[in-house]
């Protein structure tokens, strides 16, 4: 494992006011990741914010209850990602809900239209002749400028509901729904694609209350939430208090089996029990499989999935879900190795790589070098951006990953205000951003890109880092922790999971499954022996049970054979020097 240093959250210096009914543990980490008041834990739905509170929200409404009472034809455009496929799906079945007739879909390709709402996808709506009356962007179309420029010549009305990060001028549309749009006051500018969609249905709802118009009986938006939950954790948004509510309600409904027939299918491909998952189990197990049909066929497969009502045709697709996300990890695991030796050739250690690095191959697949970049960070401590060839043999795509600290698209600013022209376009988020530039350009772009990185970090920032909870007392060590520490969330981005660090005298250690390394640990302090398991560590590592080892770690329920007893999740470990 590449070495680390071990950071400790800081511990509250008093006992918090707020909180006595819950043990002290949840006490100490809440307050850890800012929670001042019992409020900001309850997640009822009357604690989100209101949609009104959004800017275009109003005037996208009216263009929807139009849409409804016109039966007018309305096209969904969402996007190849989780978040675009259950934005997608939400506003399906939530237009649908409250009364549209006539609503599709579309997704653009990855490999033949790119992201989001292009002139090239209104042109072949047109040769089609499935030109709709209004078009409703989801998780996309805040930089769409020149696609509704041509949906507005064909005198189709646009409506974008989306969460990206604005450009310095917005698309020419007839309403704008996006948190993160100059002037909107919404407070929770954190706001997931699906969740904005999700708070469009809402107002909605109520205009077609207030106007005698919702279709009877009123229509339970509250079924979406499940959707909500998916999309929300699947793209990595920080989960502030809103974003919260909307995960800890659709958890609820997938544990009591109320979630859709797509949802249940794709946990029960991977093998998990709906009635005892986390938001973990969203972002590492549902979410990839998902993610999998728009990387490398067509997310179509992925909405279809989540819009199937019968169970027999969601446990299809869901398995076809499953097979891509198979075929994804063999394509990603041969990527990752022929990174890895490009890395080595260039005859650097990690203090002589460069500070921002670009990779490409002609080989790579566009569909995985989000990943792959993330995987190559990960393993270098380094903002990585990953390049595949474009279809048109001229181009290259590239998909970045930063590090903490480093706002991505902020720096991708940098390089285009002092490159003029060398990325045809980008955009992105603080952690993760795409651009196109020329193949002829990459050398260029990765010097610039390295220079902007080295202008905008100090060398401090490059040093890798964990950082935990601190250690848990031998008490704290047990089956109880860990199921406390699993209902206490939901956990995920900007409010993390707990995570532990202690130091233990290694009992016994063996090689399971090709690379993941099998513990018995003790701690120095006392305690019961524990299991502990450390995935793909490789074949080679060093003999903790001379040394002890420094662990960190999630305290974890396993069941075998019948028996369940506590195991450590095992995230980093390095040798003792004692």
């Amino acid at each position: 494992m590449t070495p680390k240093k071990i950071l400790r959250r800081p511990r509250p210096e008093s006992t918090p006011a707020w909180g006595q009914n819950l043990p002290p543990i949840l006490r100490r980490l809440y307050a850890a990741r800012g929670i001042t008041s019992d409020e900001q834990l309850t997640y009822t739905l009357r604690y989100l914010a209101s949609p009104f509170e959004l800017r275009g929200i109003d005037r996208a409404v009216e263009l929807l209850a139009d849409a409804i009472a016109r039966n007018q034809r309305v096209l969904v455009l969402g996007d190849f990602d989780a978040d675009g496929a259950t934005s997608t799906a939400v506003a399906m079945l939530g237009l649908s809900m409250l009364g549209l007739q006539s609503i599709d879909f579309r997704v653009p390709s990855r490999f033949a239209d790119g992201y989001g709402l292009t002139p090239g996808i209104i042109e072949r709506l047109q040769q089609q002749g499935e030109l709709p009356d209004l078009l409703v962007t989801v998780d996309n179309g805040i930089s769409a400028i020149e696609g509704v420029d041509a949906a507005r010549k064909l005198g189709i009305k646009t409506v974008i509901t989306d969460h990206h990060l604005a450009g310095d001028v917005l698309p020419d549309a007839d309403a704008i729904v996006n948190p993160n749009q100059p002037g909107c006051p919404f407070l929770s500018k954190n706001a997931a694609g699906v969740g904005v969609m999700f708070y469009v249905l809402t107002a909605l709802r109520k205009k077609l209350r207030e106007d005698g118009r919702l279709p009877s009986p009123e229509p339970n938006l509250g079924c979406l939430l499940d959707l909500v939950a998916l999309g929300t954790v699947a793209d990595v948004v920080p989960l502030d208090h809103n974003n919260r509510i909307f995960v800890e309600q659709g958890l609820r409904r997938i544990r009591q089996g109320e979630a859709r027939p797509g949802v249940l299918a794709l946990l029960q491909v991977a093998g998990r029990d709906h009635t005892n998952i986390s938001s973990t189990d969203l972002g590492f197990v549902v979410g990839p499989r998902l993610n999998a049909a728009g990387r490398l066929d067509d997310m179509s497969v992925g909405i279809a999935c989540l819009l199937a009502d019968n169970p027999d045709e969601a446990q299809r697709l869901a398995r076809e879900l499953d097979t891509f996300n198979r075929e994804r990890r063999t394509i990603e695991k041969d990527m990752k190795t022929q990174a890895q030796d490009l890395l080595a050739s260039m005859s650097l250690d990690l203090e002589g790589l460069p500070w921002g690095l670009a990779l490409f191959d002609q080989d790579w697949h566009q569909g995985v070098i989000g990943i792959l970049a993330a995987r190559i960070r990960e393993q270098t401590h380094r903002p990585t951006i990953a390049f595949a060839p474009d279809e048109n043999g001229v181009d290259i795509k590239g998909s970045a990953r930063s590090i903490p600290g480093l706002h991505i698209r902020d720096v991708l600013a940098i390089v285009d205000a002092r490159h003029p022209g060398v990325m045809k376009k980008y955009g992105g988020h603080a952690m993760a951003a795409g651009m196109t530039l020329a193949q002829a350009d990459f050398e260029l772009f990765s010097e610039a890109f390295d220079q902007a990185v080295r202008d905008t970090l100090t060398a401090a920032d490059l040093e890798a880092a964990i950082t935990t909870d601190g250690p848990l007392s031998p008490a704290e060590l047990s089956l109880e922790t860990a199921a406390l520490l699993k209902r206490a969330g939901p956990w995920g981005q900007h409010f993390p999971e707990p995570v532990f660090d202690g130091d233990f005298r290694v009992v016994s250690q063996r090689i399971v499954g090709e690379n993941h390394l099998k513990l018995v640990l003790k701690p120095f302090e006392g305690g019961d022996i524990i299991d502990g398991i450390a995935f793909n560590t490789g074949p080679e590592v060093p003999d903790y049970t001379r040394t002890g080892a420094r662990v960190v770690y999630k305290p974890d329920a396993n069941t075998f054979r019948g028996r369940t007893n506590l195991q450590l999740l095992v995230d980093y470990l390095e040798p003792l020097s004692r």
